[in-house]
């Protein structure tokens, strides 16, 4: 699946921060998320690249729309240009990382069901989760209740652990819906 060119962009970001081994929400979980301002200079290979694959014009309009979405900002820190990534940009580069993936059915058969109740005062927590929900698979069962038959559940308790919401789903295995 092809990513629109701003979830491409955030996620070309985020990458190079990460190391071989690990994934996105290995990297959300480290240290090194802890540091959410993590600056790119004009040196950034990321920004090398879409200056070189685009022109002006369509360079300056992804970054306009970009800051307009909160997703970057962009600072002058010592006489340079630097692009900090947003919460918000570290949640959209999230949610594209899942839109990548290839999705594997379970081998035993059986259903992974999320059942969750997560309160008000989490609320963006709890649309991220179901945006990204519906990037691992994930079908609406009822309102607070998905289900899915590929192969995701250990991301999606990763996931959950990321965003502390783990005390507020429940996760099941089911052999038939």
């Amino acid at each position: 699946m092809k990513l629109p060119v701003t979830d491409q962009f955030l996620l070309d970001m985020v990458y190079p921060f990460l190391d071989v081994a690990n994934d996105m929400v290995d990297f959300l979980l480290s240290d090194k998320y802890k540091q959410i301002h993590i600056l790119f200079s004009n040196e950034n290979p990321a920004l090398k690249k879409y200056r070189k694959d685009s022109n002006k014009m369509q360079f300056r309009q992804l970054i306009y729309h970009l800051k307009k979405s909160n997703y970057i900002k962009v600072k002058n820190l010592e006489n340079k240009k630097v692009i900090m990534l947003t919460k918000e940009g570290f949640d959209k580069a999230l949610k594209a990382s899942f839109k990548v993936d290839k999705r594997i059915e379970r081998k035993d058969g059986k259903w992974i069901m999320i059942a969750f109740d997560i309160p008000q005062k989490h609320r963006k927590a709890r649309e991220l989760l179901r945006s990204i929900l519906e990037n691992l698979g994930y079908k609406i069962f009822q309102q607070s209740v998905w289900v899915t038959h590929y192969d995701v559940s250990e991301k999606t308790e990763r996931l959950l652990q990321a965003y502390s919401l783990d005390k507020y789903v429940k996760i099941f295995i089911v052999e038939k819906l």
